[in-house]
């Protein structure tokens, strides 16, 4: 029975993470953190920017080693991985790059053949070398299955079409597409291999909202496991059950998607607060008795005692660098007039290719634009026509007494290399913000602390240059503020941080994004490019979203499904009756399983608290123990029996619902 729990256990289990400590200069970045990665996972990865997640990733990919434990892999697994940046590929199309997976295929048909003609000479059936062939041949011939040849090129191009590839462009050079495009060509690839574990990090960063939400139905139904790190919360919310935050050099383990980890990460916070003051609280009564008793020869014994529990005594760390203090917000808009940015007959050709042709749209004073529409469609080419005087056919003006604040998708020449992250911001700051401990303050918001602000721009990443210039925004007074793809570099605090200043900002908003989070709530038109021409929908992303599904949204996913699904002709509807038994049957079912798991849930609720109470009766004795690990245990079981109960809770409502559906049959 034993072996039995341990092949299932190791069928389900595909990398471990055990006990690993990473240190850069001394420093740890990772301290003895452990978990493991089962079947079907789907986990989100998370923490501020610097805190270890693409190093994680990397440990698991085995492209960089712990310096202590082991990182330990399922012989099975296989693995696929999307870095946020790749050497561009100018030797394949589109369409070749992802039909690798075919001559990959074909190499292991060929091992195959090779195997088995070694085989058919062979007679030593017990040696360590013919087991070793039989094995190999046995796992090559289970990848060989996964696909079927015959379908793998019309799987490869729903896989493009899904990412926003158009069919002319599958036999393109891959060297004419942008690095983002590479990217979706690479990610196609990935996919359609269908390794046992897809790795993905910032999968969403060079993804329209089309392709985002294509990919997160793919995910979502994806039989292997996955671990994305993304800043895009709703991506998470979608795709994922699991999240690991990594804090500190530690990490969190929680079976709950982004916004219900929040939830409880705010509930940890809190009870280890509430831990630190009960522990401080703690040593001051320790010392008030010391003090008093200190030179009562009947409490020396005691004194004594308390003095080296003291010397023991370790108390909690809050897990989390608060930068919630930090509020800054845009300069006060001065009013410009009504039609703020007017567009007539507007063309844009780069040689013979138009990107769209006689756009015509008014943006008004206090108009919250939301700018969207397919990667290539031509919305940054679109915003360059008034930001950057780009040459075009037809006219673009700005109104009256607009004053324009621009950020491009690209930094590089809009920064002095020569300056510092400092002195950047030193330059444009006026009236009391010219202070540099306020500046500091603002800097810190944008993920730049300690000697980050001494750096000179030239020795900035990419992402970098985005943030500072981002935070050199908010110290240019205008009323015309126009964003291009403002959260690629932020991780999702310093967005919410922006957020909150452009919801304050009193002028005028346009926004280019693919982040449905971010834009939701924050603006009130949606203005869509497609096909060379523009739309205006009134109402912020999520009412365009609702839109577009009911038309022709998903126009590409309907044309997949219809390829896909065979339907028989001489199949007949159910009857009503059979309809009936089949609901009736599967509301039995539901309800003998919420049952059982409620009286389970109950048994551990009771085990919780029992354990607690055994707690709180160590901790409250005259020589209980006063350990950090006791706090810390008491903390975890109270925060653990309120998830209990939560669930408890839920499970007794979805039971109460299921009953009723039976009640309606009887």
């Amino acid at each position: 029975m034993q072996v039995l729990i341990i092949s299932f256990i190791l069928q389900l289990f595909m990398v471990g993470i055990n006990s690993v400590s990473v240190f850069y200069s001394g420093i740890p970045l990772f301290r003895n953190i452990s978990f493991v990665i089962n079947e079907r996972d789907k986990i989100g990865l998370v923490g501020k920017n610097g805190a270890g997640k693409t190093s994680l990733l990397r440990l698991i990919l085995g492209l960089q080693n712990p310096d202590e434990g082991s990182i330990t892999r399922n012989d099975d697994v296989t693995l696929g991985y999307l870095p946020q940046e790749m050497k561009p590929d100018d030797s394949s199309t589109p369409l070749d790059k992802v039909m690798t997976v075919k001559r990959e295929i074909e190499d292991l048909e060929k091992k195959v053949h090779d195997i088995e003609n070694q085989l058919i000479n062979r007679d030593d059936y017990q040696s360590d070398e013919y087991l070793k062939l039989t094995h190999d041949l046995s796992e090559y011939h289970d990848k060989i299955h996964q696909f079927n040849l015959h379908e793998i090129e019309s799987q490869a191009e729903r896989l493009l079409t899904g990412l926003g590839f158009k069919r002319e462009e599958f036999t393109r050079p891959l060297s004419e597409f942008s690095a983002g495009w590479q990217m979706r060509a690479e990610l196609a690839r990935i996919l359609l291999l269908q390794p046992s574990l897809i790795l993905l990090d910032e999968p969403t960063n060079h993804l329209d909202i089309h392709s985002i939400i294509w990919l997160e139905n793919f995910l979502k139904d994806y039989p292997g496991a996955v671990l994305t790190i993304s800043h895009d919360r709703k991506f998470l919310d979608r795709v994922t059950h699991r999240t690991i935050e990594i804090v500190k050099g530690q990490i969190y383990d929680y079976k709950a998607s982004y916004s219900h980890f929040t939830e409880l990460r705010k509930e940890r916070i809190e009870q280890q607060q509430r831990t630190l003051k009960n522990q401080q609280d703690y040593i001051r009564q320790q010392e008030r008795f010391i003090e008093r008793f200190r030179y009562k020869n009947t409490k020396a014994k005691q004194v004594q005692s308390k003095l080296k529990q003291l010397e023991k005594f370790e108390t909690v760390d809050i897990d989390i660098e608060d930068h919630s203090t930090i509020k800054f917000r845009f300069p006060d808009a001065k009013r410009s007039g009504k039609v703020v940015l007017k567009a007539d007959d507007a063309t844009k050709k780069f040689g013979s290719k138009k990107v769209f042709e006689n756009i015509n749209l008014e943006v008004h004073r206090m108009d919250r634009v939301a700018l969207v529409g397919k990667n290539g469609a031509g919305k940054s080419t679109f915003v360059k026509l008034f930001c950057e005087n780009l040459d075009h056919e037809g006219k673009v003006e700005l109104g009256h007494n607009v004053g324009l604040n621009y950020y491009a998708q690209i930094q590089e020449n809009t920064l002095d290399p020569d300056l510092t992250v400092l002195q950047t911001l030193e330059q444009e700051a006026k009236g009391d913000i010219v202070n540099p401990a306020k500046l500091r303050g603002l800097l810190g918001a944008f993920l730049f602390s300690g000697e980050d602000t001494d750096k000179k721009v030239k020795v900035l990443s990419g992402g970098e240059k985005s943030r500072l210039a981002l935070a050199r925004m908010l110290l240019r007074s205008a009323n015309l503020l126009v964003l291009d793809e403002p959260t690629n570099h932020l991780d999702i605090p310093s967005k919410e941080r922006l957020k909150e200043a452009l919801i304050q900002y009193n002028g005028t908003l346009i926004i280019v994004s693919h982040d449905r989070d971010f834009l939701h709530g924050l603006t009130n038109k949606t203005i869509e490019i497609d096909d060379g021409q523009t739309k205006t929908y009134p109402g912020d992303i999520n009412e365009f979203l609702n839109k577009k599904e009911a038309s022709d949204f998903r126009s590409f996913e309907l044309t997949e499904k219809k390829s896909t699904t065979i339907k028989s002709k001489d199949s007949a509807a159910p009857s009503e009756g059979k309809l009936n038994y089949e609901k009736k049957k599967e509301a039995s079912k539901i309800v003998r399983k919420l049952r059982s798991d409620i009286k389970k849930k109950e048994q551990k609720i009771e085990k919780l608290e029992k354990e607690i109470a055994q707690l709180e009766t160590t901790m409250n004795s005259e020589s209980g123990d006063y350990s950090k690990d006791i706090f810390f245990r008491h903390a975890e079981l109270s925060q653990d029996l309120e998830r209990q109960m939560a669930t408890w809770e839920e499970l007794n409502q979805k039971l109460e619902s299921n009953q009723q559906i039976l009640e309606e049959f009887k």
